[in-house]
């Protein structure tokens, strides 16, 4: 039988910068939650809104896979690789850190906020040459999930340093489907961004996490119209 593990957005460790409003599923800077470590190779969901001509300062990274994906605004990207680049919603962000990158993140636009997800994941090899990536993937189609992250260069979406693969989706009412899971020993977390879904018999509100393993697929039922999740099937023992 399926084990899972449960989420709600309310629990979320939350930190208000006043430039920044962030929510961590997972423990994170002065959020401590010894049961929210990582789920397997998942490290870091961050939730957050960024105010209009703010942003994160240059800093570094090693040896951790980052994701970002923006919900809405632009964000401008810096780095020590030679990229200044703003990513827009719809599109997918990665950095492979390997020995070593120094970025700043900043919301493009003065006049309103931005908000992405900003996501860890622990890489299968260290201290990699650091790269960069960025792609715009068509999620126009409702009521199917799209790849946009897998271990393999020449497969559907970017790719990271670990046996992961991340889809997205949005999906009219009360349409079903279901997601066989990758690799055995991987697990699916489960982020709704919009929406409600059934997700093996749990219900899921917006922003509520929701882990599932120990199964080979599970069912996916849309609650409401234009709901939009992002599954996560990462390994357990990264």
């Amino acid at each position: 039988m399926a084990k899972t593990i449960l989420h709600k957005a309310a629990t979320r460790g939350h930190a208000a910068h006043g430039w920044l409003d962030s929510h961590h599923t997972f423990s994170f800077a002065g959020y401590y939650n010894a049961d929210r470590m990582s789920f397997g190779a998942l490290r870091v969901l961050n939730d957050d809104i960024v105010a209009g001509g703010r942003g994160f300062d240059t800093h570094p990274h090693d040896n951790m896979e980052i994701i970002s994906i923006p919900l809405e605004g632009d964000l401008e990207h810096k780095d020590n690789l030679g990229n200044k680049i703003v990513i827009k919603q719809g599109d997918i962000q990665v950095m492979s850190t390997g020995t070593g990158v120094f970025h700043s993140e900043y919301n493009a636009n003065a006049d309103r906020p931005a908000k992405f997800l900003q996501i860890w994941v622990f890489p299968n090899q260290l201290n990699v040459q650091p790269r960069y990536d960025q792609i715009t993937p068509d999620l126009t189609q409702k009521n199917q999930l799209h790849q946009v992250l897998s271990p393999y260069p020449d497969d559907a979406g970017t790719w990271i340093y670990q046996a992961a693969w991340f889809n997205l989706g949005r999906f009219d009412k009360d349409f079903a489907t279901s997601y066989q899971i990758q690799k055995p020993g991987n697990g699916v977390y489960a982020f709704v961004i919009k929406g409600r879904f059934d997700i093996n018999g749990q219900v899921l509100d917006a922003r509520d996490g929701f882990g599932i393993w120990d199964t080979d697929s599970f069912s996916l039922t849309a609650l409401e119209s234009d709901a939009e999740i992002l599954l996560m099937d990462v390994p357990l023992k990264p």
